[in-house]
């Protein structure tokens, strides 16, 4: 019997392979699980017409306990994403150390974890990275591969950023050329000082720890007295606020969404529209002291 008229995955097999995963000890609801095992399916299988003998045999190959911590993590289960942080953790840092020496991939590893998280500033709907895991590999494999990308990514950034050998004298920055942009840079920066300013003591510190004084995870944890998973997820949480904050903001002083995407994009022209170290060295100073004796 078929879960539904449209599934290629039926019930018995769906059950059976929920026990195989041991998804209860997450407490993965079992539909859950299967809607996970149905869009694996559906990507291993564009066609709609699969043989049932196909579909077992490929389910069955799949790494399935890692499927379901995924599942897990993307519904929020909190064992389940201090057990996934725990896990993965050493062998993604030997995949930054492989992939960059100087340490500076190590960032993009730490950096990972908020998108793994995912927080949707649409109605606080989870958006984890982790929903394009479909088990196919191990779980350790595809972060290793979603690191490695993302590494490459940035190093392309970085070579287009790079300024030319010689450049040209008087020439403009984009945000100087753009004149809306001088407004759009002052009008984000004030909203965001604002945001910043409505945040909770322990999460501007968080906050100022991590981006400002440029600690790791591991660090601003232990300066905090919390888990390392528990900062992450604090930290994915206080980036969406302010995000929301922000737009919030810009709209009330009459700005439309395009114009307050423009905000965004002219203040990643301007580097130093958001100073980090001027919004987050006093508040974390003085709550520095404050939380001490946490």
């Amino acid at each position: 019997m078929k879960t539904d008229s449209n599934s290629r995955v039926d019930s018995a097999l769906a059950e059976r392979l929920y026990r195989q995963a041991k998804a209860e000890r997450w407490h993965v609801p079992p539909a859950a699980f299967a809607a996970a095992l149905e869009t694996s399916c559906a990507k291993a299988f564009p066609a709609e017409e699969t043989a049932p003998g196909d579909v077992s045999r490929y389910l069955s190959s799949l790494h399935l306990e890692d499927l379901a911590l995924a599942c897990a993590c993307v519904l929020g289960d909190s064992a389940a994403w201090d057990h996934f942080v725990l896990e993965m953790r050493p062998g993604l840092y030997r995949a930054a150390d492989a992939l960059d020496r100087s340490g500076a991939a190590r960032e993009l590893a730490d950096s990972l974890y908020a998108d793994l998280y995912g927080v949707d500033q649409r109605g606080g709907a989870r958006q984890s990275l982790l929903r394009y895991f479909h088990g196919r590999s191990s779980l350790a494999t595809w972060l290793r591969a979603v690191l490695a990308q993302r590494h490459v990514d940035r190093v392309r950034v970085d070579r287009r950023t790079e300024p030319l050998p010689d450049e040209l004298p008087g020439r403009a920055s984009p945000v100087a050329a753009d004149p809306d942009c001088v407004r759009f840079v002052e009008m984000l920066r004030g909203a965001l000082q604002t945001a910043m300013a409505r945040l909770e003591p322990r999460d501007r510190l968080r906050l100022g720890c991590y981006y400002a004084q440029q600690l790791t995870l591991a660090k601003t944890g232990a300066l905090l007295k919390e888990h390392e998973a528990t900062t992450s997820r604090q930290l994915a949480r206080a980036r969406q606020a302010i995000r929301a904050a922000v737009e919030a903001d810009l709209r009330a002083r009459g700005l439309s969404d395009a114009q307050i995407a423009r905000c965004f994009e002219c203040a990643t022209e301007d580097a130093g529209a958001t100073n980090l170290d001027e919004m987050f060295a006093e508040p974390s100073r003085k709550e520095l002291r404050l939380d001490r004796s946490i």
